[in-house]
């Protein structure tokens, strides 16, 4: 076991990667949804626009994205500060 174990960095790190992934979420979510809707009307994504795409689905695929991400990158934190399960 690695015993890097810094709590101040260990949160700095989860709470800067928490900050990015909801960044990524609101702008999708809100963003792409609604700022950008008018912008992405001319694509054309399964039959729809893309923005109507990121409305009904597009904003629920990237959230369950951010998810997987998320326990990803905190797997590799948790090694990088031996608090990793064995």
């Amino acid at each position: 076991m690695d015993h890097n174990l810094d709590p101040s960095g260990y949160w700095k790190a989860n709470v800067r990667l928490i900050l990015g992934c909801l960044a990524v979420w609101a702008f999708v979510s809100y963003g792409c949804a609604i700022l950008l809707r008018p912008l992405l009307s001319g694509i054309a994504v399964g039959g729809t626009d893309l923005g109507f795409w990121f409305a009904q689905q597009g904003s629920i695929a990237f959230f369950i994205a951010i998810i997987f991400f998320y326990a990803w990158r905190m797997n590799k934190l948790d090694k990088k500060y031996g608090l990793d399960e064995e």
